[in-house]
C-alpha cells in the first residue's frame, strides 16, 4: 500500500466501528457524570447577561404570531432595523419558561451537553480508540469546553450558543462517518433559525471538502461540496431571508468586539487557578501531536480542525471551546497508545458501566439539591424593576449594558433602556460608540456631558460599585442617588422636568 493510499485510509473511514455493544458502558457513564456536573453548575447555566432579553423576545414573537423587525424595548433605535438571529431559540426558551419555569431551561442545556457528550463518544469508539481512551478524551473535553470558570462567557449555557456547539459536532460528527452528508441541510434549516453561529458549518465542511480533493477522493469530495452548496441555499429559509447575512456581518467584525469579553484573547480571559486545567489539557495535546505527527490512524481533519481552533482559540476567546471538542478524537488515539493493553477488557468497562449506574441515580438528588437556586443573575432584582417601574418608566434611562437585558425581561419594555448585549443586531453604530466611550473606570466629564445631553438622559442605573461615577453626577453634577440595590445605583437629575 502506498503512502497516498495509507493516508486516505487512515481515520474513521478505515476502521472497524467499536460503537456497539463494547462502548454501551462508556456512554453510560459520560453521559451520567457529565450530566451530574452540569447539573450542579445550574445556577452557572443561567448566568448569562443575554437570557433576560431572550426570553422577552420568544414571548413577544409569540404574541404576535410573527418576528418582530423592530425593537419595542429602547429608546435610542431609531430606524435601525433589529436582526434577531436566534428568533427559534427565544421562542423554545419562552415556551419552556412559561411550562417549566428556570428548570425546564437548565434541563435543555444539560440535554444538549449528552448530545455533545455521546456524539464524541461516537466519533471516537468509531476511530478505532479503546473505550477507556475515548472515555478520558471525551470526559476531560466535556468538562473544559464549557468553561464555567470565565463566567459569563460560557459555551454550555442557557444561550443560543448552545445551538452551534450542538450542530457543529454533529456536523463534525456526520463528515467523519461519511455518509450522512446529504442530510446536513436539513439540519441548516433548524441550525440558521437558532443562532447566528452557522456560519461555522462551512469551515467544517471546507476543512473535509478541500482534504478530499489533496487525496483525490473524489466520491467523498462531490459529496462535501453538494453538502456546502444544500446548506447554504438552506441558509435563506430564514425570517429574515438574504438578511440574515446583514445580521451576521453586524456581529463579526464588529468594532464593539473589543469591548466583549468573549471576543477578546484567551490571556485576557484567563482565570487562576480555573484556567490551568485548559491549558495543561491543550499543551498535552500539542505535545502528543508532535510526538505522534507521523501517525495516519488520526483522522487527519480532526486534526487540522484542531490545530486550527487552537490557534484561533488563543486569538479569540470564544473558538477555544471549539478547540477542546474537535480534538477529542485526535486525543483519544494518542491516549489509546499509551494506555497498557490490559486497561482495555471487560473489566475496565465493567466498572465505567456500574460507575455510570450511580452516575443516573446521582442526577435527580442533584436536581433537587441545585432547584432552589435557579434564577437569573442577581445584578438587577425583582425589588429594582418595580422601583424602575414606579419611578423611571417615562425617563430617558441610560443603563449600563449588562443590565439591559435583565431590565427587558423584568419590566417587559415598561422602562426603555439605552443598550443591551444585542450590540450591533439592534443599535446604530454611532449610540454603540458614544456609550463605549462611557465604560471606562476613570470619568470622563466632557464626554459624560455630552451623552447626557445628546440623548436627553433623566436618570443613570449603573452598577453600584462605581464610585467615580457616584462622586461626578452626584458632587460635580449635582444629581441624586435616588435608589440603591444590591448591585445597581439609581441616579437622576434634579432640575430635570417629567416628560
Amino acid at each position: 500500500m502506498d503512502a497516498r493510499e495509507d493516508w486516505s485510509r487512515s481515520g474513521i473511514a478505515g476502521e472497524q466501528p467499536a460503537s456497539g455493544r463494547h462502548g454501551a458502558a462508556v456512554y453510560i457513564f459520560l453521559i451520567a457524570f457529565l450530566c451530574v456536573f452540569y447539573l450542579s453548575n445550574g445556577p452557572l447555566l443561567l448566568g448569562h447577561y443575554d437570557l433576560g432579553w431572550h426570553l422577552a423576545a420568544g414571548d413577544l414573537i409569540r404574541q404576535r404570531g410573527e418576528v418582530p423587525f423592530q425593537d419595542p424595548w429602547a429608546f435610542t433605535l431609531g430606524d435601525k432595523r433589529w436582526y434577531n438571529l436566534s428568533w427559534l431559540w427565544d421562542v423554545m426558551a419562552s415556551a419552556l419558561y412559561q411550562h417549566a419555569g428556570f428548570a425546564g431551561i437548565v434541563v435543555m442545556v444539560v440535554a444538549c451537553g449528552a448530545v455533545i457528550a455521546g456524539y464524541l463518544a461516537y466519533c471516537g469508539l468509531s476511530s478505532g480508540a479503546s473505550p477507556l481512551a475515548v472515555c478520558i478524551a471525551v470526559f476531560a473535553a466535556c468538562l473544559l469546553y464549557p468553561c464555567y470558570e470565565a463566567s459569563p462567557n460560557m459555551y454550555l449555557a442557557a444561550s443560543p450558543n448552545i445551538a452551534t456547539m450542538l450542530f457543529a459536532v454533529v456536523f463534525y460528527g456526520e463528515c467523519l462517518r461519511r455518509r450522512g452528508w446529504f442530510l446536513l441541510p436539513l439540519m441548516m434549516i433548524v441550525w440558521v433559525n437558532l443562532h447566528g453561529g452557522f456560519m461555522l458549518a462551512f469551515p467544517i465542511l471546507g476543512v473535509f471538502c478541500g482534504l478530499a480533493l489533496l487525496r483525490r477522493d473524489w466520491t467523498n469530495f462531490r459529496n462535501y461540496c453538494l453538502a456546502g452548496v444544500g446548506c447554504f441555499v438552506a441558509i435563506f429559509v430564514n425570517p429574515l431571508g438574504w438578511h440574515v447575512y446583514d445580521g451576521v456581518r453586524a456581529t463579526l467584525g464588529h468594532f464593539v468586539q473589543a469591548d466583549i469579553g468573549e471576543w477578546r484573547s484567551y490571556f485576557y480571559n484567563i482565570e487562576l487557578p480555573g484556567s490551568i486545567p485548559g491549558m495543561a489539557y491543550a499543551l498535552t495535546f500539542v505535545a502528543l501531536e508532535l510526538r505522534y505527527r507521523s501517525s495516519t490512524r488520526v483522522p487527519l481533519e480532526a486534526r487540522v480542525l484542531a490545530w486550527l481552533f487552537l490557534v484561533l482559540g488563543l486569538y479569540q476567546f470564544r473558538y477555544a471551546a471549539f478547540f477542546f471538542i474537535f480534538s477529542s478524537v485526535p486525543m483519544a488515539l494518542h491516549i489509546d497508545r499509551l494506555l497498557p493493553k490490559r486497561l482495555s477488557g471487560f473489566e475496565v468497562q465493567r466498572a465505567m458501566l456500574a460507575a455510570g449506574i450511580v452516575g443516573i441515580l446521582l442526577l435527580p438528588f442533584t436536581f433537587m439539591q441545585v432547584r432552589p437556586a435557579l434564577a437569573l443573575p442577581d445584578m438587577l432584582s425583582e425589588e429594582d424593576a418595580r422601583y424602575l417601574e414606579a419611578h423611571s418608566s417615562h425617563a430617558h434611562l441610560l443603563n449600563h449594558w449588562n443590565i439591559g437585558g435583565l431590565l427587558i425581561f423584568r419590566t417587559k419594555g415598561s422602562v426603555p433602556v439605552f443598550v443591551d448585549g444585542r450590540a450591533a443586531t439592534a443599535y446604530p453604530d454611532e449610540l454603540l460608540r458614544d456609550y463605549l466611550k462611557l465604560v471606562r473606570w476613570d470619568i470622563d466629564g466632557a464626554t459624560w456631558d455630552k451623552a447626557i445631553s445628546k440623548y436627553e438622559i433623566d436618570a443613570v442605573l449603573w452598577v453600584r460599585a462605581h464610585d467615580p461615577l457616584r462622586h461626578f453626577l452626584v458632587s460635580e453634577r449635582g444629581w441624586k442617588e435616588e435608589y440603591t440595590g444590591a448591585y445597581v445605583s439609581l441616579y437622576t437629575r434634579q432640575e430635570a422636568a417629567p416628560r
